[in-house]
C-alpha cells in the first residue's frame, strides 16, 4: 500500500456478519478518513474470490452452517492465505477467529479444517454458553488500553505456542478454557470472541491495524469523545453490581 491509502476487505459479509460485525469494517474506514488516507473497501461475498491484494481484512460472526460454508470455500479459495503469505492483516471475530485456527467443531458435530493461520483449536463446551459483557487486559506487547467487548459462542479455543493471548479476562469467559485468556495473534492476524462491535467499543485496536499496515508507531490524534463515552458506558455497566 502507499502511505495515503488503505485497500479494506470485508470477507464474506452474506454469511459472517452476526451481531453487528460489520461495524468493525466501518470503524476502520473511518478512522483511516479521519487521518486523511484514502480507503478502497471491497465487500467480498461467498461466490466471489478473495483479492490477494488487501491491506486489512476483516471477518466477522456466524451461526454454525455458515461458519462451516465459510471455512470451506476459504480454503478452496486460498486467497486470504496468500494475501497473509504477502504482510496482509487479518481481524476475525468469533466464527471467524475459529476459522483462522486448524480446526473447529462445525454444526454437523464433526471437525472442520481451518486455515493454520493462528495456532489455536477450537472444540464445543459442554458447559452453559459464553454470554455477557467482557472486560480484560490486553496483551502488553500490543500497547492497548482496557478492552471492553460482549461475547455469545458455545465454542472453547486453546491456544497452541505459536500465538499469545489478545487480553487477559478480568470478566466474562473469553476462549473458555479456563485459563484467563481471551482471543489469540500472531504477527499480523488477530482472532477475538468478542463483539460489540468490538472496534467501536475499542478504536484503539482499529488504529493498531491501520499502523500495521502504514508500518508506523503512531497516527495523527482524532476526536474520540464519542468512542470514549462508548467505552466508559459499556464498562461502567459491565462492573456495576447485578
Amino acid at each position: 500500500m502507499s502511505d495515503t491509502s488503505l485497500r479494506l476487505v470485508w470477507v464474506y459479509p452474506d454469511l459472517l456478519s452476526t451481531y453487528g460485525d460489520q461495524g468493525n469494517a466501518l470503524v476502520v474506514e473511518r478512522r483511516a478518513r479521519q487521518r486523511g488516507l484514502d480507503v478502497q473497501r471491497l465487500d467480498v461475498r461467498s461466490d466471489q474470490p478473495i483479492p490477494t491484494s488487501g491491506d486489512i481484512y476483516l471477518i466477522g460472526g456466524g451461526e454454525d452452517r455458515p461458519q462451516r460454508l465459510a471455512a470451506e470455500r476459504l480454503l478452496r479459495d486460498g486467497g486470504l492465505n496468500r494475501a497473509v503469505d504477502n504482510g496482509a492483516i487479518v481481524f476475525a471475530v468469533c466464527a471467524g477467529y475459529q476459522i483462522m485456527g486448524h480446526e473447529f467443531v462445525n454444526d454437523l458435530g464433526e471437525r472442520s479444517a481451518g486455515l493454520g493461520l493462528l495456532d489455536v483449536v477450537s472444540s464445543r463446551g459442554e458447559a452453559e454458553r459464553c454470554v455477557g459483557d467482557v472486560l480484560g487486559e490486553a496483551d502488553e506487547q500490543l500497547r492497548l488500553p482496557q478492552l471492553t467487548g460482549f461475547e455469545n459462542h458455545q465454542g472453547i479455543t486453546h491456544l497452541g505456542p505459536g500465538v499469545r493471548p489478545l487480553a487477559r479476562v478480568q470478566l466474562g469467559n473469553g476462549n473458555g478454557t479456563g485459563d484467563g485468556t481471551e482471543g489469540a495473534w500472531r504477527d499480523t492476524v488477530f482472532g477475538t470472541y468478542l463483539h460489540g462491535p468490538v472496534l467501536a467499543r475499542n478504536p484503539q485496536i482499529a488504529d493498531l491495524l491501520i499502523k500495521l499496515s502504514l508500518d508506523v508507531n503512531a497516527l495523527p490524534p482524532t476526536d474520540d469523545t464519542w468512542y470514549e463515552a462508548l467505552r466508559q458506558e459499556r464498562i461502567a455497566a459491565a462492573t456495576q453490581p447485578a
